[in-house]
């Protein structure tokens, strides 16, 4: 059974740094693909950022190339995503996703909330 967990949401003021964990298990973590995308009141989920299944490659959605880092450590089965120099519309709830085939399953999210 696959489950995802994330975690390090928070309330943080404009300019702040969080880092989102999501641990992953049920599967064989190493070899998919990890995205974590985000959810704002009112809007479409959105892809933030994806990594390989070996961490070489990465993909970022424009809005936040450059604050945004995705990374994963294969050994503890978990991903991350660092943010930096956060902005208000940065706030939403964030969820990780793994696609095996067809088959995607999704975290619980977690909330950040970037506000002074």
């Amino acid at each position: 059974q696959v489950q995802l967990v994330e975690s390090g949401g928070a309330l943080v003021q404009p300019g702040g740094s969080l880092r989102l964990s999501c641990a992953a298990s049920g599967y064989a973590f190493s070899s998919y693909a990890m995205t974590w995308y985000r959810q704002a009141p009112g809007k479409e989920r959105e892809l933030v950022a994806r990594i390989t299944r070996d961490g070489g490659d990465t993909n970022y959605a424009d809005s936040v190339k450059g604050r945004f880092t995705i990374s994963r450590d294969n050994a503890k089965n978990t991903v991350y995503l660092q943010m930096n120099s956060l902005k208000p519309e940065d706030t939403a709830v964030y969820y990780c996703k793994v696609t095996r085939g067809l088959l995607g399953s999704w975290g619980q999210g977690t909330q950040v909330t970037v506000s002074s």
